[in-house]
């Protein structure tokens, strides 16, 4: 349990080590749609041998006039897939998952990034390696389930195209 626990706090302070770097213009053809949710920017990082989890950072806006919910998710790679957010109290830096996900309410952009609202994908079966397109889906309360890919940088690199 403390290994798993370790594991996944390796994984978070990985992600977390160039949240200072500005992204470069990136590459708007990883757009999609879900219903009125526009998708953009998958990107994740490549993880070191033996971790236990992947992050997955993507820009949601609510295009319509009704507030929908990013609830969940899966990707193949691996057994979880968890809406997190991290946050910095008194010095210390904290992740919980969002148990009920994340709402995004109408006309609202919501950048899920380092050291902030994030995907776990936790369990992983292999390794991700910088250049790994991973595929997952993304579910919404209403406007359903997307398929995107992630783009995976190097590990505690920034998004790709930095």
């Amino acid at each position: 349990m403390h290994k798993r626990i370790f594991l996944r706090l390796l994984a978070a302070t990985a992600t977390s080590a160039c949240f200072l770097a500005e992204p470069a213009l990136a590459d708007m053809s990883s757009v999609y749609m879900a219903g009125k949710i526009k998708l953009a920017m998958p990107w994740t990082r490549a993880t070191p041998k033996g971790a236990d989890a992947a992050v997955g950072y993507i820009t949601i806006t609510n295009t319509g006039a009704e507030p929908d919910r990013l609830i969940g998710g899966s990707t193949p790679i691996a057994d979880h897939f968890e809406i997190h957010e991290m946050s910095t109290a008194g010095g210390v830096m904290k992740m919980r998952e969002l148990e009920t996900g994340v709402e995004i309410k109408p006309g609202q952009t919501l950048v899920l990034k380092p050291n902030g609202i994030h995907i776990m994908m936790v369990g992983l079966k292999n390794q991700v390696k910088k250049g790994d397109k991973i595929r997952a889906t993304l579910t919404f309360e209403k406007a359903g389930s997307v398929d995107v890919e992630f783009d995976a940088a190097g590990i505690g690199g920034g998004m790709p195209g930095m």
